[in-house]
């Protein structure tokens, strides 16, 4: 494509890329059918020449065809001018009406600007200024011009996201867990909110000052239930799985035959705990039929309003996902092959089946407020055993295609598109995760309120929130439905507003924010990110310089979390023996013979044992055990501010978690807890486990 074809000028309007840098720093330029298809996708119609060139006329005056921007953002301590468009010579009074209530005049600044003409109409544009002394939060900016007011929504947000108290002064580190993994003797096949409990106060007694688990989104109501947490069906509501039945306070007035049923359903559940894999539908079975019990138990009027409470409090998001629930139950998947009357949460027809299905959605919006009151709860539990952080929960990057967000929030998504990665050290083919993105034009037109919401939501449940990808946050690879990886794009997001909002909804929630920053990462992302006090993410492997040399610790970022390994690959003790060579090549994922990866691998993990061995640290015939012992012993010498300890490791695990760019070709986010042979480990003997022990102990000695 020319760059200076309507069609590229279009994309670059738009926020789409025509050209990027990949993985190997070789230029790429984007086909004209992808530019096509992710335009289309966002609303703009280039089905013609024609089209295309109109659609660039209406681009070309942008801004001026409103008399407001769709929305404001100001950084807290900073004036912002804010054009105003009117039909030339018009005069204006303009107010901000606080989120408080108050309201307070808005001055005009003396600045001119040509007048322009606007489909047949001369437009002047006035400036209004928004005070540097605007207080944080979401308030409304209304201009009156003769007897017509328009109103837009203004944002103020930190200017830099200040650390938690736990993390001003000195480093903090903890433990990342896959909590569905983690599950004790009383778990019901599935690690759940007490288990977390029970896991966070035991590393606080270690001096950790947080856990940092997978996303808890919700998944789907029937079977089969997505085993990936970062492919859930909502990213605002919780999986109930997580409940702990038997701190359900309504357990204590079931009836002694009730009770039996409850603890029959926990006996057959408990037998999940003995597979190999995890069981979630087996798992949800049982305790979907001892929560149904415990729903039909009649409520205190202190529950009641707590419930009450709580659902005016989560509004119509918390209704449309209980009715999506509700209709899946009733109809089942996809819900794209419902009625299209179905289609529109605001339908009549969609009503009707809300009336019809009444107790159902209450028992799904019932379910919402046991699971959410739980994992906070535990949460609370965390901070009170002395955790300076406690849970910090995870953000995945986008939600189902069939999924209750893609429903119930319609255009914001875009379909017909998927979110992926080109290719990477990750994933050399690219990957497709089958999630329909955001987009930009219709989030900003509702004030990104789907976003504030599930931030909020997420935060009201931990005291930090890990961003899987922030990198979405800036720009996303659109892939078009049905194409490879490779044929995808960039789309640009206003990521001042999205990590302004993540960090105005931070800082009231006192949080910490992570940002998982690893790929292809544009070298001023990172540097923004800490400029707004976010954290980056650092894995020990993947630290090194232009010549692929292991960076020392000492050079690390500050604000950063630093681990030895990820989700994405094994654990350390299975890097260590080239787990995930093996196990990408039995899936056909790598793109050199396997004796070249091979040496390669060797090569690179040899490179940093030998820093180890130079530096003291590691003696040469020194065990696997004693190589993990001596990896995050080396990260202590970092300044990263917090340090992770992936729970597979306290115990030995080998086995990797996640294998990107697979399904069903591996049992990923299947796999419980696990020693070096392939032995199920609970957290009652993690908790006795002396090689956990001997691990905590080389991440909190601080002698060098």
């Amino acid at each position: 494509m020319s760059e200076g074809s309507p069609l590229a000028q279009l994309a670059r309007a738009h926020g789409v890329a025509t050209e990027y840098r990949d993985w190997k720093d070789n230029h790429v330029t984007v086909s004209d059918a992808t530019i096509a298809a992710v335009l289309t996708a966002l609303g703009v119609d280039v089905s013609d020449d024609a089209a295309v060139t109109e659609a660039l006329r209406v681009a070309a005056d942008g801004t001026w065809r409103q008399v407001l921007p769709t929305v404001v953002m100001v950084r807290k301590g900073t004036e912002s001018w804010v054009p105003v468009h009117l039909p030339d010579g018009q005069s204006l009074s303009a107010r901000i009406e606080l989120e408080d209530g108050a309201e307070q005049d808005i001055a005009q600044a003396d600045h001119w600007v040509d007048p322009r003409e606007v489909d047949g109409l001369l437009t002047g544009e006035a400036t209004v200024v928004m005070p540097a002394s605007l207080p944080l939060g979401y308030h409304r900016l209304v201009v009156r011009t003769g007897e017509d007011e328009h109103r837009t929504t203004v944002i103020v947000t930190p200017a830099r996201l200040a650390l938690p108290a736990a993390l001003r002064t000195d480093r903090a580190w903890g433990l990342q867990a896959q909590l569905y993994g983690v599950r004790s003797a009383r778990s019901w096949g599935i690690g759940d909110a007490a288990d977390l409990a029970e896991l966070g106060t035991w590393a606080a007694r270690n001096g950790a000052d947080f856990v940092l688990v997978n996303p808890v989104h919700a998944a789907e109501p029937i079977a089969p239930m997505e085993p990936s947490p970062y492919l859930p069906t909502t990213r605002r509501f919780v999986n109930p799985m997580y409940i702990r039945v038997e701190e359900v306070l309504e357990i204590g007035y079931l009836s002694a035959a009730e009770h039996q049923l409850v603890e029959w359903h926990g006996d057959d559940a408990r037998r999940l705990n003995n597979l190999e894999q995890l069981d979630r539908d087996g798992c949800w079975t049982a305790k979907e039929a001892a929560l149904r019990m415990l729903f039909r138990v009649p409520r205190t009027h202190r529950r009641v309003r707590e419930f009450e409470q709580f659902c005016a409090e989560e509004g119509d998001g918390l209704l449309d996902y209980a009715t999506w629930c509700a209709l899946v139950l009733d109809r089942g998947l996809p819900w794209q092959e419902w009625p299209e009357e179905l289609h529109d949460p605001r339908s009549d027809a969609v009503r009707g089946e809300r009336e019809r299905l009444a107790t159902e959605v209450e028992f799904q919006c019932w379910l919402q407020w046991i699971a959410q009151r739980q994992l906070a709860d535990a949460q609370a539990e965390l901070r009170s055993a002395g955790m300076g952080v406690g849970v910090v929960a995870d953000l995945a990057v986008g939600v189902h295609p069939s999924g209750a967000d893609a429903w119930a929030l319609g255009d914001v998504l875009a379909r017909d598109i998927s979110v992926g990665a080109p290719p990477d050290d990750y994933n050399q083919l690219g990957q497709d995760w089958s999630q329909p993105p955001w987009r930009p034009n219709r989030l900003a037109e509702q004030a990104y309120l789907p976003y504030r919401e599930m931030i909020r939501t997420a935060l009201s449940m931990s005291g930090g929130l890990r961003v899987d990808h922030i990198l979405g946050l800036f720009r996303l690879w659109w892939v078009p439905r049905g194409e490879s990886p490779t044929e995808g794009t960039y789309v640009r997001y206003d990521h001042e507003a999205m990590v302004g909002i993540l960090a105005l909804e931070a800082h009231r929630a006192g949080a910490v924010v992570i940002g998982e920053d690893l790929g292809t990462v544009e070298g001023w992302v990172r540097e923004y990110l800490a400029e707004r006090g976010i954290l980056g993410t650092s894995i020990l492997w993947f630290e090194r310089d232009k010549d692929g040399a292991p960076l020392p610790p000492e050079t690390y970022r500050q604000l950063c979390l630093a681990s030895v390994t990820t989700h994405d690959l094994p654990p350390t003790a299975g890097y260590l023996q080239g787990e995930h060579i093996s196990v990408r090549h039995s899936l056909n994922l790598l793109t050199q013979p396997l004796e070249e990866e091979i040496a390669q691998d060797d090569a690179q993990r040899e490179a940093v044992l030998s820093v180890l061995r130079t530096r003291g640290l590691l003696g040469e015939r020194a065990s696997i055990e004693d190589q993990v012992d001596a990896l995050h012993r080396f990260l202590t010498w970092s300044p990263s501010k917090m340090l992770g300890v992936s729970v597979n490791d306290l115990v030995g695990d080998v086995r990797t978690i996640n294998q990107p760019g697979t399904h069903d070709e591996y049992p990923n986010w299947r796999l419980p807890l696990a020693d070096a042979n392939g032995n199920a480990v609970s957290l009652d003997q993690l908790m006795v486990s002396r090689r956990a022990k001997r691990l905590i102990r080389c991440v909190t000695q601080r002698e060098r």
